[in-house]
């Protein structure tokens, strides 16, 4: 299927102003090393380096960019794609918890409102009472 018939271009018009270009997508955490190996160019050391990257290495690029990569003390090699995954799920993780957390920060101040306004026998929208909000909850 060609890339227009994917973005579904008729217009020739617009046809006769564009290539058809092939993209190639290269998954190599997904390649295997003897698939690696049929490059014939320095993609084939890139490939590599993505996918295994000694320990040493990657100490060095921690050091240098600070990106925090991590890998079993016992690993010879560093699988690089799967510590950068296993990096963005760690990620993920502390976002979902941090959302969790101010939640019920939120939560907790809503409710000391609540019972600030319902101890004075005031109404909520009472201007009269709005200053007291910060004395009575500190």
């Amino acid at each position: 299927m060609s890339l227009f018939e994917m973005m579904e271009v008729t217009d020739p018009k617009v046809l006769s102003c564009m290539d058809d270009y092939h993209v190639r997508l290269i998954a190599p955490a997904l390649m295997t090393d003897g698939e690696i190996m049929k490059f014939q160019s320095s993609l084939r050391e890139v490939m590599l380096f993505i996918q295994r990257v000694e320990r040493r290495a990657v100490d060095v690029i921690n050091a240098i960019t600070g990106t925090g990569l991590k890998y079993e003390e016992s690993e010879v090699t560093v699988n690089v794609c799967k510590a950068i995954l296993d990096m963005r799920l760690e990620s993920e993780q502390i976002g979902e918890e941090r959302g969790e957390r101010i939640g019920e920060l939120k939560q907790a101040r809503e409710s000391a409102v609540r019972f600030a306004y319902k101890k004075a026998g005031t109404p909520r929208g009472s201007l009269l009472f709005s200053w007291m909000i910060p004395v009575i909850l500190s």
